[in-house]
């Protein structure tokens, strides 16, 4: 049972590393630090799978599993120690809070720091650390050794640090953000944090006690499961407070892709009649939807701005009263407004397939209350939804009526 709570921890650790990889790319400094923790305790946490470490354990060094593993945490704990540096205060402002100032002082220090302790960590496996057979746990099995002791301390120094910077900044900080799902993702970190430096000095007592008094194996055995546990649960919080803060823009995410998906009909036809209207050619949905050129907001902001530039060109060649007639056709149907507009546009893009443009243009289309660009491309969505239902003939049928209401004597 144990076992599959390791892997489950570990896959989990591995899935916000995965979400969060995009910040490697677009996002600043500090958001990349942050990536790389994720990333370097998603290692470790592989590296303590009974799978792992055995094919870890193939290669003919003894126990080397746990040396990867604690260079994996080490590294993960600098890029932590950065994050939290680099997160609260800008480096313009005139008085730095006292506790800003220590936490760049640590994390400045921590690379020095981290290069020393890893090649200290080396020394030690390899002098002081009694490997004579290969260990199913590295803590029970060499309980009681001082070399271990020793060795763990060293190891132990980087997280017991870290877990108290982290927990206080954490913790300040969710006091004072208004966000709640904010406030919610910083508190249950800086619990988290708090039980590292929990679990931090509960494994240095359980090293240091099993060398000054002798203890039972199946008492060392009992102490290391429990913190083990305990280890596991704090880092499947880490993850819940990381990821609670991300779930609106998560949201927000997908509600944008399901806009572009909406309206891609309505943006393919208007940019493929008029060439030149958008940045590039268009493309097939699927191929346009799943390129990473351009973040998805600003292709939304993109697209929306393509169609009104096309629908601008449309005016040239819609009949006068094409809209009037859109608007009767669509008086019962569900969404009308809408509607109209995509019956409107589709009749005057055949009107520009099979006439030239008129010297004057026809009114704009019907002026509505948008107040940001969300609105305007949850409103083309709409748009392009009953555009897709609308037929040829359809089409044909309003724009050759509109004509002969036009051409009627007296309009």
């Amino acid at each position: 049972m144990f076992d599959y709570i390791k892997y489950l921890t570990a896959a989990v650790m591995t899935l916000i590393a995965v979400w969060r990889f995009p910040a490697v790319r677009y996002a600043d400094a500090h958001r990349r630090a942050l990536w790389g923790g994720y990333a370097g305790f998603a290692v470790a946490l592989w590296l303590y799978t009974p799978a792992v470490m055995d094919a870890v354990d193939r290669i003919p060094v003894v126990d080397l599993s746990a040396l990867l593993r604690h260079f994996a945490s080490t590294a993960a704990i600098i890029a932590a120690l950065t994050y939290v540096a680099t997160s609260y205060g800008k480096s313009s402002e005139t008085v730095v809070p006292r506790h800003v100032a220590v936490s760049r002082r640590i994390a400045r220090a921590s690379y020095g720091t981290g290069a020393i302790g890893v090649i200290l960590l080396t020394v030690l496996f390899f002098t002081v650390v009694d490997r004579d057979k290969p260990s199913q746990n590295f803590l029970i099995d060499h309980a009681g050794q001082w070399g271990v002791a020793v060795y763990m301390t060293v190891f132990y120094f980087f997280p017991l640090i870290t877990t108290a910077v982290c927990g206080y900044q954490w913790t300040r900080a969710a006091r004072r953000v208004e966000d709640t799902s904010m406030r919610v993702g910083l508190g249950l970190m800086g619990i988290s944090m708090w039980m590292g430096l929990t679990h931090t000095l509960a494994r240095i007592a359980i090293l240091w006690a099993a060398v000054a008094f002798p203890l039972n194996p199946s008492t060392v055995r009992l102490l290391v499961d429990v913190t083990a546990i305990w280890m596991n649960l704090l880092f499947l919080i880490v993850a819940v407070g990381a990821s609670i803060p991300t779930t609106r823009a998560a949201a927000a995410r997908w509600r944008t892709w399901r806009t572009l998906y909406s309206t891609y009909p309505l943006w393919f036809d208007l940019v493929d009649a008029f060439p030149g209207t958008s940045l590039y050619p268009p493309g097939r949905r699927l191929a346009e939807l799943r390129h990473i050129r351009v973040p998805i907001d600003v292709r939304l902001d993109r697209w929306t701005q393509d169609i009104a530039d096309a629908c601008e060109k449309l005016r040239y060649y819609a009949p006068r009263d094409l809209m009037f007639a859109a608007e009767d056709i669509t008086a019962a149907h569900p969404d009308p407004e809408p509607a109209a507009e995509a019956y409107w546009i589709k009749a005057a893009l055949q009107a520009a397939d099979s006439s030239q443009a008129n010297p004057y243009a026809t009114a704009p289309l019907r002026e509505k209350p948008f107040v940001d660009t969300e609105s305007e491309s949850a409103w083309l969505a709409r748009v392009s939804t009953a555009y897709s239902h609308i037929t040829t003939d359809q089409a044909r049928e309003l724009l050759l009526h509109s004509i002969e209401v036009e051409s009627e004597p007296g309009s």
